[in-house]
């Protein structure tokens, strides 16, 4: 392993403690090249503008010709960016801005944040897409020469390419696809910026941030609502295109992030049918950036109705500092309020709400926002919510049962002359995938009801195939004893194992426990908790998939390659210790759990290093 010259470092080091260091020296940490691919110094160090040669152009070339993708040492640029960001926390906290803003420049200036910026771009669903320049970074030398491109320098945003999507209402979400070089420059400043909006997020807000979720949204609703004493009326509020309609005054004002680049973010505009159009207001959906400006513009509505209604939340002795029990719960621009009485939340809640939207170019829309008492129940994130007598239960709402039937419905439509084998494995992970959503409420009836419901949509599925056949004889050929269940849709695979339809009623219910409320997961003090949280979640996530639960368990949930953790974000790929054209089988003993980007690495760099990992890791 080759790193650069420890020699003189004086020339990077600048502004007191700073650091500058770290964020053009740190290319020695990144950039690890195998010695069979770099002979000198100069291989590692393609982005440092050279300070002893006018030929900077040559260099670079020269250098970007020989250092590879693949050999990016992502464990210690991680740890960078990680460092970094736990310090423009503790800078937020200490209220020191102007140190905020050097971290932030440093950040983003830094490398290590630009290779993990390309490859958040090019890992996820949307990867394949490109932007109005038809560009996609499809390949390790694309994503490599991208890196000398994330500049602030010179920058100028592209137009977004817009589409429309459908909605549950029957009209369309517009939905905007910005430019590959653009959707990287939005993760880079994300990095700088997450961070800060964690640290001054409100406490209810669970929507758009890191290692939250629905479930810990539904769960802060249920600990409300459980008690005997609890509040008796609901506010469900929504607001109207929220995305499409954010100040861009006020989000230039308080978005505290390099100001040039979020006008031009803001101002880029979108191409639809052929024709530019000018944006004044909103951040496009789809950009990488947007939910968490949309989280910073929201923040601050639960001291808006604190203010509004004199709320002291500091217990005074003998003095109940809310009275009407008023509690905000939101998830992105979805959200509820709590209060004892309806006049309440009619006479004082909704006009402080007001209020504060209208500073920020945002109404409550009209349609979706109702008032309704505990025991009527609400819809919210996909589940009712309702107070039957003394008790409170969560369980699926019927929208969200009925979409799910109407979606099997249409897949047994499109496979009606398919194999049995391919319809199983479209229905699997939709069923599955749904079951999970709500496994954490009271779904038994519901999950009964989803299995019988899906039996009559085979059954009928499997008659119609075989109109010339009797009863028997299609129950003989589709369904098998399973489990005890005598009714098991199945078929065999190429291996002649039998493959069942999933049944829902099969999932254990298990509860979930709600996130701290004031856990931040870029403070040290809470790193630990975070990791044993993810741990415990993953685990659950992965019923179903006892292969990859053995592997991740056995792992501690890290990649052998990296030492990084495996989440559902990064994604994992099973690797063959022994490659099967070598004898190797589908073997816990020879697979191992590692990132995308990593088992790319195994198979470009088979170096000793990581085969040992590899083989310690099994």
């Amino acid at each position: 392993m080759l790193h650069c010259n420890d020699g003189d470092t004086s020339t990077y080091l600048a502004r007191k403690c700073a650091h500058f260091h770290l964020v053009f020296y740190h290319k020695k940490f990144v950039l690890n090249l195998n010695i069979q691919k770099a002979e000198d110094m100069s291989s590692c160090m393609p982005f440092l503008k050279s300070r002893t040669t006018n030929n900077a152009s040559g260099t670079m070339a020269h250098a970007s010709a020989r250092v590879k993708w693949h050999f990016i040492d992502w464990q210690k640029a991680t740890y960078i960016v990680r460092s970094l960001q736990r310090r423009i926390v503790k800078a937020v906290q200490a209220n020191k801005w102007k140190r905020v803003r050097d971290l932030q420049r440093l950040l983003t200036n830094s490398t290590s944040a630009k290779v993990l910026a390309i490859r958040r771009v090019t890992e996820n669903k949307g990867s394949k897409t490109a932007g109005i320049d038809g560009i996609v970074w499809d390949s390790p030398a694309k994503k490599f020469q991208a890196i000398t491109s994330l500049t602030n320098r010179g920058y100028q945003a592209q137009a977004v390419r817009r589409i429309s999507i459908p909605k549950k209402n029957g009209k369309k979400r517009p939905l905007g696809i910005p430019t590959m070089k653009d959707r990287a420059m939005q993760a880079l400043h994300l990095f700088s910026l997450d961070p800060i909006s964690e640290t001054l997020a409100d406490k209810p807000s669970y929507g758009f941030r890191l290692n939250r979720s629905c479930a810990d949204a539904t769960q802060a609703c249920w600990r409300l609502l459980c008690k005997t004493n609890s509040p008796k009326w609901i506010l469900e509020g929504d607001i109207k295109a929220c995305f499409d309609e954010i100040s861009h005054d006020w989000l230039l004002e308080h978005i505290p992030m390099n100001k040039r680049i979020l006008n031009k973010w803001l101002k880029a505009g979108y191409l639809a049918k052929q024709q530019l159009f000018p944006t004044q207001s909103g951040t496009p959906q789809g950009s990488i950036i947007s939910p968490t400006l949309a989280n910073m513009v929201l923040d601050g509505m639960e001291s808006a109705i604190d203010d509004a209604l004199g709320i002291q939340w500091r217990r005074v002795k003998g003095k109940n500092g809310n009275p009407n029990q008023i509690h905000l719960i939101r998830y992105a621009d979805d959200f509820v309020v709590t209060a004892n009485n309806k006049e309440v939340l009619t006479a004082q809640v909704i006009p402080a709400i007001n209020q504060f939207l209208a500073q920020r170019g945002l109404r409550l829309s009209k349609e979706k926002t109702k008032i309704t008492p505990i025991e009527q129940g609400f819809d919210f994130l996909g589940k009712n919510i309702r107070r039957f007598k003394q008790k409170t239960l969560v369980q699926p709402s019927k929208n969200s049962v009925q979409a799910l039937l109407t979606k099997v419905k249409g897949v047994l439509k499109q496979y009606q002359g398919g194999k049995t084998i391919d319809l199983i494995y479209k229905l699997n992970p939709i069923i599955r995938g749904w079951v999970m959503y709500h496994r954490m409420d009271s779904p038994k009836k519901t999950f009964a009801y989803i299995d019988h419901r899906i039996w009559q949509m085979t059954w009928q599925w499997a008659l119609s195939r075989h109109s010339n056949k009797g009863k028997r004889w299609v129950m003989a050929k589709y369904y098998t004893l399973h489990k005890g269940f005598k009714w098991a849709f199945f078929a065999k695979d190429e291996d002649k194992q039998i493959v069942t339809l999933f049944r829902a009623n099969t999932v254990r219910i298990k509860r979930h426990v709600k996130i701290r409320v004031k856990a931040n997961p870029y403070d040290p003090k809470d790193e630990l908790y975070f990791e044993q949280r993810m741990d415990r979640l993953m685990i659950d996530k992965l019923l179903g998939k006892r292969m990859v639960k053995y592997l991740f368990t056995r792992q501690n949930g890290l990649c052998p390659v990296c030492q990084l953790k495996i989440t559902e974000t990064t994604s994992w790929n099973i690797h063959h210790v022994t490659p099967k054209h070598l004898g190797g089988q589908f073997d816990r003993d020879n697979l191992v759990l590692v990132h995308p980007i990593c088992h790319q690495q195994i198979h470009y760099q088979p170096s000793s290093v990581t085969t040992a990992a590899l083989t310690i890791s099994v």
